[in-house]
């Protein structure tokens, strides 16, 4: 089959798998990724943070707890307004993303390694401009 949903569909299926396996060997899921991902940048207040992700503040606050008992993440009360807390990307927080990113390099490698770099980026770009097409987002 050449259909290029169907191709998608397919690679995607065994590219999901292995993201999650590489995740999931730090305790993290996709989730997690993304609300530590959205910290790097800094400490945001938790509203903030539910707005970037743009999803149902109950979700947020769910891996906010996991990744707090993981010991990836902190809150702490805003010294100017004791009812918002700030969350930020703990050292131990920051470690785990490094060594995630290696084991996603890992993965693209396994995934993509009849590609050259060229490919690579070019696939890139183009499933880029399909999920931005799509109204897409890296929000979970």
């Amino acid at each position: 089959m050449d259909q290029l949903g169907v191709l998608l569909a397919g690679r995607g299926a065994i590219a999901g798998t292995r993201v999650r396996a590489a995740l999931a060997a730090e305790g993290l899921t996709m989730r997690s990724l993304y609300t530590l991902t959205r910290l790097t940048d800094g400490p945001l207040g938790q509203q903030a943070l539910i707005d970037a992700l743009g999803v149902d503040p109950s979700a947020v606050v769910a891996v906010l707890n996991e990744l707090e008992n993981l010991g990836l993440v902190s809150r702490n009360r805003d010294p100017a307004d004791r009812r918002r807390h700030i969350v930020s990307i703990t050292a131990g927080g920051l470690s785990v993303l490094h060594t995630i990113e290696k084991l996603l390099d890992d993965a693209d490698n396994d995934l993509f390694g009849a590609l050259s770099p060229a490919e690579r980026d070019q696939l890139n770009g183009l499933l880029l401009k399909v999920a931005d097409a799509a109204s897409c987002s890296d929000k979970f």
